[in-house]
């Protein structure tokens, strides 16, 4: 049986994506920990995340889980979801400016004050609730997905990779940001799939058989 492991960092309720992913492939045992090994002996990972920046990369420095995923990300399947797919950027200007893991290059920036929609009607941020993916290019974790299919958001913040052909997925709020990236056995989204219904199930699933390579 192939394995999965979830990252579990101390931050925030795992138990909907553990859930999700069980449902999404029965077959694959799913492993929520936090010990070296386990992590590196797993077929494929999945780092979340949710809350602050400066808390994320305060636990992973201080449990020596940020070693373990830059091994990770280089050896086996990954996938990002919301504050762990910013995580993989260089730096965050949350809390006045975060390094995170550097495994991506560019940045993870705030939504700029007073968004407005077409018609000047004001946007709240955080960015929460649904909103459509469009695609930008084909890769496996996209696999009987319609094209702008919507996903479910939660985030003041989002990503700004230096390298454009890494950018997998973008979504309007007003303007188009990037919501998935993907680079080699790489691949993270902004949005929450365990949130998201079939759509979100099937890119779980997608993941779950996926072997790393685009």
């Amino acid at each position: 049986m192939s394995s999965v492991a979830v990252i579990d960092y101390g931050m925030g309720n795992l138990h909907s994506i553990v859930k999700a992913l069980q449902h999404a492939a029965p077959e694959v045992d799913v492993i929520c920990v936090s010990d070296a090994d386990s992590i590196l002996h797993a077929d494929r990972v999945v780092f979340p995340g949710v809350g602050a920046i400066r808390d994320c990369m305060l636990a992973l420095n201080q449990s020596g889980l940020a070693d373990v995923i830059q091994q990770a990300a280089k050896t086996k399947p990954l996938l990002g979801i919301c504050l762990g797919m910013q995580a993989l950027l260089t730096n965050s200007e949350e809390n006045g400016g975060t390094p995170c893991l550097d495994i991506f290059s560019g940045q993870v920036v705030h939504f700029p004050e007073s968004l407005t929609d077409s018609d000047g009607n004001s946007l709240k941020i955080p960015h929460m609730g649904w909103n459509q993916v469009h695609q930008l290019q084909q890769h496996p974790l996209w696999e009987n997905i319609p094209q702008d299919s919507r996903f479910y958001f939660v985030h003041s913040y989002y990503v700004q990779p230096d390298d454009v052909t890494i950018m997998a997925a973008t979504t309007r709020y007003p303007d188009a940001f990037t919501c998935a990236l993907a680079q080699d056995n790489i691949f993270a989204v902004q949005f929450h799939p365990e949130k998201s219904q079939a759509v979100g199930l099937q890119l779980l699933k997608n993941f779950m058989h996926w072997d790393g390579q685009a």
